[in-house]
């Protein structure tokens, strides 16, 4: 017998609300079951705050937690995200507004569980599926140095996620599928360098936030955290940390790793876009031992002999031929504006602009948007102590068409031995009209 429409979807309702008590239920279950990590004694009050700012820079609070032309750590920034508008909320000791009537367990429970002061879930663009791995002793040093600031009155706006994705019952169902809290366990055959670099990409730097590979509820695929993946908020392409053809360091010395973390510029690439700002607001500052740290680590995620991601399969297959009319004119525009900083056949100048030829960041089809928005807004590499003057690129968003970016990306990828895709006109289109390209 034929069950009606209506009863379906009363049976399907019924086994969604079903998922949703039990997923609630759980997690009270789990949490309740789990005793809080005391805090341990504290020797050294100033050192601990010292420590605390060193953290803060590592997890680049002040990205997310500083409005433009605000003051630092005190929110009022929306964090753009493909499901709506994640406001950051205000670091500072002020009491009616930010963490004044915090307390450590507060501070160490929203880091290692996810949930606010009062109980409430948090939306996990506050990357607490990371921030989880934090020790308490480090979660406590974090919370001193914040304490230490001065308090700045501002309030947080109301998120606008679209309904029902920030409800309370929906992020217990999103936190039943994608998060287990706890620590990264050592790895005991690796070095404590090594796993000192573990602790610090997987857990407070939370490089997989960007790096990491999700799907359509923005949850992390399995094994998918340095996997790479868009950033359609950004239109950017965070590059694979595994994969040697698109981001890859196996074949770098570590010391060229931490020039790159440091400075944002090493003999082997350069850094811009998201992640220029990530070096400028946060691994230029860290101390040097660190660095060392997470270039070893690098250098090994997790051991990873993944195979290449599709996108990065796709750049070894064979492309369509690039028509002449958009080859010549490739060649002419490459001429007539790239060739004098890049060289007349893409060598670059060391120190200054990069070079094109032989350069995966150029030929990676899935790196399209990076080269699309380079092209289009120009800018510069971040100014450190390291590269305190940095070259830049000027903008052509003015200058160029849609059709003639494409032209000369194409060029780009088709010379000097580079083997990467052609560029359409509508990929660029997307790209400037701020939608994913593909």
């Amino acid at each position: 017998m034929r069950v009606p429409a209506r009863a379906r979807r009363a049976a399907l309702l019924l086994a969604t609300l079903s998922l949703v008590a039990l997923a609630v239920w759980s997690w009270g279950v789990r949490e309740a079951a789990t005793p809080l990590l005391a805090s341990g004694p504290v020797a050294d009050p100033a050192a601990q705050v010292a420590h605390g700012a060193v953290l803060a820079r590592a997890g680049n609070c002040l990205a997310c937690h500083t409005a433009r032309g605000g003051a630092p750590f005190a929110g009022g920034r929306a964090v753009q995200t493909p499901f709506g508008a994640v406001w950051a909320g205000n670091l500072t000791p002020e009491p009616d507004t930010g963490l004044g009537r915090w307390s450590a367990d507060d501070f160490w429970r929203a880091l290692h569980w996810g949930k606010s002061r009062d109980g409430r879930l948090l939306v996990p663009a506050f990357p607490y599926t990371h921030f989880t791995r934090v020790s308490r002793a480090d979660s406590d040093a974090l919370f001193a140095y914040l304490r230490s600031l001065p308090p700045v009155h501002q309030a947080r706006p109301e998120h606008s996620l679209r309904w029902p994705l920030g409800t309370q019952p929906a992020l217990a169902v999103w936190r039943a599928l994608y998060f287990r809290p706890g620590a990264l366990p050592p790895e005991p055959t690796r070095s404590a360098e090594w796993n000192r670099g573990a602790y610090l990409v997987h857990g407070l730097a939370h490089c997989g936030s960007c790096h990491g590979s999700r799907d359509a509820l923005g949850g992390q695929r399995a094994g998918g955290d340095l996997a790479g993946g868009l950033l359609p908020q950004h239109t950017w392409y965070a590059p694979s940390l595994y994969d040697p053809a698109e981001a890859g360091l196996g074949g770098w010395a570590v010391t060229d790793i931490v020039a790159l973390l440091r400075d944002g510029i090493s003999a082997r690439g350069s850094t811009r876009g998201p992640m220029g700002d990530v070096v400028r607001l946060g691994t230029s500052h860290l101390p040097e031992a660190d660095l060392r740290a997470m270039a070893v680590y690098l250098q090994a995620p997790g051991g990873s002999t993944a195979p290449a991601p599709a996108a990065a399969l796709a750049g070894l297959a064979p492309h369509p031929p690039v028509e002449p009319t958009v080859a010549a004119n490739g060649a002419r525009l490459y001429e007539r504006h790239c060739a004098d900083c890049h060289g007349t056949s893409g060598q670059g100048h060391p120190g200054a602009w990069p070079a094109l030829a032989g350069n995966r960041a150029v030929t990676l089809p899935a790196a399209t948007p990076n080269l699309v928005q380079t092209v289009l807004y120009g800018g510069y590499l971040p100014a450190t102590a390291g590269n305190p003057q940095p070259h830049g690129m000027p903008p052509f968003i003015l200058t160029l068409s849609d059709a003639e970016i494409a032209a000369v990306l194409t060029h780009l990828r088709t010379q000097w031995g580079n083997q990467g895709p052609p560029v359409t006109t509508l990929q660029v289109h997307q790209v400037r009209a701020g939608a994913p390209a593909h």
